[in-house]
């Protein structure tokens, strides 16, 4: 191989290595979808009530979207939708850490009595990876309800 031929070649992977990342990167929600769907979901409670709540938890419904999904929390911990695990619903998580054993349901309920729309760090499973990775939760206040959804930090 000719030094040209190596160049050409080292070229070509390293525009292969970024077309595939930003081919990754197009299977992920970003920030602004995830604020999007959050808002989605509060007109459709608002509009709805309750109703809305099956919706949100359906697996492939309008309110999941490659790896964004909607987590609606009562404000003492119970679930009271979750696009992702639909076994979830009714339980109450205000205990439940991350793995770095943090208490994300419980900060995420103090956050959101304070009755503003916030974003909060932790980590939790992705269900494209399978592995427990950074998360960032987009949450608006509802009443005394948090709808959240996130986005994984890749």
């Amino acid at each position: 191989m000719g030094m040209c031929t190596i160049r050409a070649v080292v070229a070509a992977s390293v525009v292969a290595i970024f077309v595939s990342g930003s081919a990754f990167a197009a299977d992920r929600a970003n920030k602004d979808e995830a604020v999007a769907m959050v808002k989605k979901a509060v007109a459709a409670i608002k509009a709805n009530g309750d109703k809305a709540y099956a919706d949100i938890t359906a697996k492939g419904g309008p309110f999941t979207d490659r790896d964004l999904y909607i987590v609606v929390y009562k404000t003492d911990g119970v679930v009271l939708a979750h696009g992702q695990n639909e076994t979830l619903v009714g339980k109450n998580l205000s205990d439940a850490k991350d793995p770095e054993g943090k208490p994300f349901v419980a900060e995420r309920i103090e956050l959101a009595k304070k009755g503003a729309p916030f974003w909060q760090d932790y980590k939790y499973m992705d269900p494209l990876t399978k592995k427990s990775e950074p998360k960032q939760m987009y949450c608006e206040p509802v009443n005394d309800t948090a709808v959240c959804g996130g986005i994984y930090k890749l």
